[in-house]
């Protein structure tokens, strides 16, 4: 019996990324009701196969494919053992062409590998989902695709910024080391390639030209409980992006800024991200409702400094 309890318990932390962790959740827009909810290191994985499939141009139905494809194969967890030599988020084999075991242990060469060998796919988008993946897997449970898809279309319409303001997570400020702003540009562009930066410049400002943060139900203005703060950018420790449209056609007005910003929460307990503001709203780590609060940054200027660019504050 002690021994059923102990496998019970580590099929949990498998399947939760371990008790405690700090929680992530997106929502549906249309009615508010339909949830996904998930772990840090789950959300940094899903926004990383994310980023590479938008980089590459692809339509949002082939990252939603990969979304439930690597919530299948790995439940969204880099791991480093599977059936036989298989490895990662899509649970790759080296011995099959895949990559080396360092490559596919890669999140971005592995997400990267898999939407290759799914645009080769015909009519793949036409497909249904768990058809579509079993032509790139060749798994042995082809079906098991299928209940995957309402949770990866939900993270696809965050995670590609097609649905605003949806995905939060609580972000704790002390769950990883401080790393600051170069911690951040290099994070960007290790998922989304060095044109993020090049088009965006990666700014990094400082205290004097930093519009205020908003307070929140349940942290002050510096992002602390109780917190004066100086600003969200004191320091030189916001990363401003500013935002372009994408070259998709379909991409909606928006789409851009809320895609940065909603990986810029995704990785925040990761990359030790304390604010993260665009379009007039605001995320703040450590909130005990992980909301996106209207900014209080109500003149004129504010409003220009915050509509069309990205802002990512790291903690101190």
């Amino acid at each position: 019996m002690v021994l059923l309890a102990v496998a019970g318990y580590l099929t949990v932390q498998y399947v939760t990324g371990g008790a405690g962790a700090p929680g992530c959740k997106v929502v549906a827009t249309e009615d508010g009701h339909a949830t996904y909810e998930f772990t840090p290191e789950q959300a940094v994985n899903a926004a990383a196969i994310t980023a590479v499939g938008t980089a590459r141009d692809l339509p949002e139905r082939a990252v939603t494919i990969a979304l439930a494809t690597a919530l299948q194969e790995s439940t969204l967890r880099n791991i480093d053992y599977g059936d036989r030599d298989s490895l990662g988020l899509f649970q790759q084999r080296p011995s099959q062409g895949w990559g080396t075991p360092a490559e596919i242990m890669d999140p971005a060469y592995s997400a990267g590998m898999f939407y290759e060998r799914l645009v080769e796919v015909p009519g793949y988008t036409r497909l249904p989902l768990t058809v579509a993946a079993q032509r790139v897997q060749r798994s042995g449970f082809p079906q098991a695709y299928a209940k995957h898809e309402p949770d990866a279309t939900l993270l696809a319409a965050a995670l590609t910024g097609r649905s605003a303001a949806t995905l939060t997570c609580e972000g704790r400020p002390g769950a990883a080391r401080a790393q600051g702003p170069d911690a951040v540009r290099a994070a960007l562009v290790r998922d989304f390639g060095q044109d993020v930066l090049q088009s965006a410049g990666g700014a990094v400002d400082d205290a004097s030209t930093a519009p205020p943060a908003s307070p929140s139900p349940t942290t002050g203005a510096g992002g602390s409980p109780g917190g004066t703060g100086t600003g969200g950018g004191s320091g030189g420790r916001t990363v401003t992006l500013p935002v372009t449209a994408g070259a998709g056609t379909e991409e909606r007005p928006g789409q851009r800024g809320w895609q940065l910003a909603h990986w810029a929460v995704a990785n925040a307990s990761s990359l030790r991200i304390e604010r993260v503001a665009y379009a007039g709203r605001e995320w703040t780590a450590g909130n005990t409702d992980s909301k996106w609060y209207p900014t209080d940054a109500g003149s004129a200027h504010g409003a220009e400094r915050t509509a069309g660019s990205v802002r990512i504050t790291s903690a101190r």
